[in-house]
């Protein structure tokens, strides 16, 4: 046996030798091959870590990726792949459930209300980034792991968005087609609550006039400036344009208001009779270029004219114009409304603001009594505007019209009212251009009388007697002069012929006779405008010469 066994001994040894030179060569192949997978397992962590995730292995455009980054982008874990099981999820009663719900409802709703998630918008970049620091913020509360499938999916779909916005996109063309208002060029039309248009410069109204910028305002609606891209120059079109092309109008916006509206269709029919009896403009009259109903605003178009006489009054600090402006305005105002008044029409609401100058560039000049610098007018040519509360003789009459500082008496006391009403108001507006201020500065009817009285003499007793009004006792004006009101009538009104500033010159006497003549209380008494264009005032006016007499405009 020992001999057998000293002879096994080698074989068992060289047998050992062969199988631990078999398992040396199997570790030796492992080991290279584990060698090898961690290698390649590092070369594609990198290429990842260096890929845009749409680009990534295993994951298209439209797929959800099955990695995600942790808190510092560095590391990867293997996300939960999401099953229909979370239909039945998210409507647990659980509070991790509940968590999450609210979660992705409150950032549902704030992408929907900013904007499309697959729509482009300039400001998508910046809300992004913006969007991102709230996500990092909620990520923090909802980072266990039972929540971190829903706010991860939510990550994916953010990371996404920011990717996207470099890709074309069709939804803007369906809400387009859902909100044709969004579409480029198409007018967003809005008005205020008191029924003005909302406009902006820039705007195009008609596709033709662009609006430069707001002139006035008034209870009617608004007066703009506007360029008229559409028309060229024509013989009558002022030479005004700022442009190569364009001409230069004032556009009225009539309120989107019905009352409003229909006194704008009123005032259009005057004037398209005033443009076909005078087309060439040549009594004095605004001329009215176009008209159009815009969403319901009545707009009209007029000649660019520049301030109006009370404008410049207010802005030369209501020092009075010269005596000879004051003649050359009143001659053109009493000859515009004389061409009025042949023609059966009243205008009702003559005042300063409704006398235009035509170029109210001024020359400025130093008052050594005033001690200050003095504006004057270069160039008196005026036009009367404003037809809107102007009545045909054979239509209804209201019973008040015209602005209270120059309003007749006859329509204070309701006895009805025509053409000598206008006559009133320019004495009420010659005056104010001689002084500089109202003749009756008042807001009450009594008051008003009681300056009339106070100014000019008594109230007539038979218009008294006539009066449907209860002002009058036996004939008489009911007025308390002790009160306070009946002190401030003493002290601040006198006799007309006292506001003479100089009561030896002709010129100035003649003036205020003709004020007289035409502050008569009697209409029928009252001189007429025809007269008045011959009264010994106008004399002297560079206005005057022979015009032809209009036709009937009757409507």
């Amino acid at each position: 046996m020992t001999l057998i066994g000293r002879l096994t001994r080698p074989i068992a040894t060289a047998e050992s030798s062969r199988h631990m030179a078999t398992l040396s060569s199997l570790l030796l192949k492992c080991s290279r091959k584990v060698y090898f997978n961690l290698l390649r397992g590092k070369a594609e962590d990198f290429r990842s870590l260096n890929m845009p995730k749409s680009r990534r292995r295993r994951r298209s455009p439209s797929r959800d990726s099955p990695y995600d980054d942790d808190a510092y982008g560095y590391c990867k874990s293997k996300r939960r792949k999401a099953t229909r099981d979370y239909d039945y999820q998210k409507h647990s009663r659980s509070p991790d459930r509940r968590r999450r719900r609210h979660h992705h409802h409150y950032h549902h709703h704030r992408d929907r209300a900013h904007s499309d998630e697959n729509s482009y918008s300039p400001d998508r970049t910046n809300y992004s980034s913006r969007h991102s620091y709230h996500d990092s913020d909620h990520s923090s509360h909802y980072h266990s792991h039972e929540s971190s499938g829903h706010s991860r999916s939510y990550k994916r779909k953010k990371y996404r968005r920011s990717y996207r916005h470099h890709r074309p996109s069709y939804s803007s063309q369906s809400s387009r087609q859902d909100h044709p208002e969004l579409i480029a060029g198409a007018p967003c039309i809005e008005d205020d609550e008191d029924g003005h248009l909302i406009y902006h410069p820039g705007d195009v109204l008609q596709a033709r006039y662009e609006i430069i910028q707001t002139l006035g305002e008034g209870t009617f609606g608004k007066c703009v400036e506007v360029k008229d891209v559409a028309s060229r120059r024509s013989r009558y079109s002022r030479q005004r344009s700022r442009g190569p092309n364009g001409q230069i109008a004032a556009l009225k916006i009539i309120k989107n208001v019905e009352k409003y509206r229909e006194a704008a269709k009123l005032e259009i029919n005057v004037l398209e009779k005033l443009k076909e009896k005078d087309p060439e403009g040549k009594y004095l009259c605004v001329r009215m270029l176009d008209w159009f109903d815009y969403h319901g605003h009545m707009c009209i178009a007029f000649d660019m004219l520049g301030l109006s006489v009370f404008d410049f009054l207010k802005d030369n600090t209501y020092y009075p114009y010269p005596l000879d402006q004051v003649r050359n305005i009143s001659y053109q105002l009493c000859y515009a409304v004389n061409f009025l008044h042949e023609n059966q029409l009243t205008h009702t609401d003559l005042k300063p603001e409704n006398i235009l100058f035509v170029n109210s560039d001024f020359e400025v000049s130093y008052n050594a009594k005033k001690r200050r610098d003095m504006r004057r007018v270069k160039n008196t040519d005026i036009r009367l505007i404003d037809f809107g509360s102007a009545t045909f003789d054979h239509e209804h009459h209201s019973t008040i019209v015209s602005t209270r500082h120059y309003r007749a008496p006859e329509v204070i006391l309701e006895l009805g009212w025509s053409q000598p009403c206008d006559v009133w108001s320019i004495g009420c507006i010659m005056f104010e251009l001689y002084t500089g201020y109202t003749l009756f500065q008042t807001h009450d009817n009594k008051e008003h009388l009681a300056m009339m009285e106070r100014i000019l003499g008594s109230i007539p007793y038979r218009m008294a007697k006539r009066s449907r009004t209860n002002y009058f006792w036996h004939g008489r004006l009911d007025w308390d002069s002790t009160t306070s009101a009946g002190r401030y009538v003493r002290e601040n009104c006198k006799p007309l012929y006292r506001y003479i500033m100089e009561p030896n010159n002709e010129d100035h006497v003649l003036l205020f006779d003709l004020i007289w003549k035409m502050l008569r209380y009697d209409p029928l008494a009252r001189i007429t405008l025809k007269e008045a264009l011959k009264d010994p005032f106008f004399k002297k006016s560079c206005y005057l010469g022979g015009r032809a007499r209009s036709h009937s405009l009757s409507r």
